[in-house]
Parts: structure tokens; sequence; C-alpha cells
């Protein structure tokens, strides 16, 4: 259902005006972009060694359907936790997927031009990850 405003469109208009997104070997999303369009592979390859090192079992390794492979994110340990309001111990203990979606979300409102702070209005941040 649509409630219609004046000139028939909708008054519950939602308009996507900020966006951002951190991807593996892409920190933004205009790297993202380049990535794709450029045909950047963004999974890296680990050799037995990297997974030795990583704990990997001699089980797993000799197993030839173990994927060799992984999506990193970069600067996952760069969180600004003042910034955010958090504690250096309370930032320490917080899932890295919240810390980047934090990040994301201001990222989304800088893209978007808005400061929550001088904007009266509702402002809605949607996210996922995957």
């Amino acid at each position: 259902m649509s409630e219609e405003g004046e000139g028939g469109e909708s008054s519950l208009a939602i308009a996507v005006i900020g966006m951002a997104g951190r991807f593996p070997g892409a920190a933004s999303l205009d790297a993202f972009w380049q990535n794709l369009s450029n045909g950047v592979e963004s999974i890296t390859t680990l050799t037995d060694a990297d997974l030795r090192a990583a704990g990997v079992s001699p089980e797993h390794l000799a197993n030839p359907r173990y994927v060799r492979a992984r999506a990193r994110l970069e600067g996952v340990a760069d969180f600004d936790a003042s910034f955010f309001g958090m504690s250096p111990r309370e930032a320490s203990t917080t899932d890295p997927q919240h810390r980047i979606f934090l990040e994301c979300a201001w990222e989304a409102l800088e893209h978007a031009g808005i400061d929550p702070a001088r904007f009266s209005g509702s402002i809605g941040v949607y996210g996922g990850a995957g």
C-alpha cells in the first residue's frame, strides 16, 4: 500500500543517498568497483607454509578438497574506539564485524553529506555482511 503525496509521488519514499563498504582487496566502494572493472582477483591463495603457521592440521592439508584460499579485509585492527565512544578494552572485546559495521555506517553518512549532530530528522542506516 502506498500513500500518495502531492503530484502522485509516494510520501513513504526512501532515498539511498550514501553508501560504504569493505571488501577483500578493497577498502571502499570506489576501490571495489575498480577491482571489478579491472578483473582483479581479491581472494588470497595460501601456501602450505602459511596454513601450517596458522595451525591447519596435516590431515586437512592432505585433503585434496581443502580450500587453500582466503578473503582478507585490511585494516580490521585500525578501529578508532574513542571516536565511537568506546574504551580500548570494550573495542577489543567487540566483534570485528560489528566494529567494521560502525565504521561503514559512519562512512555512509559522510558519503551522503549528513552530520547526525546537525540533522533533526530520522536517519536509517541499513547494513549486511556475508
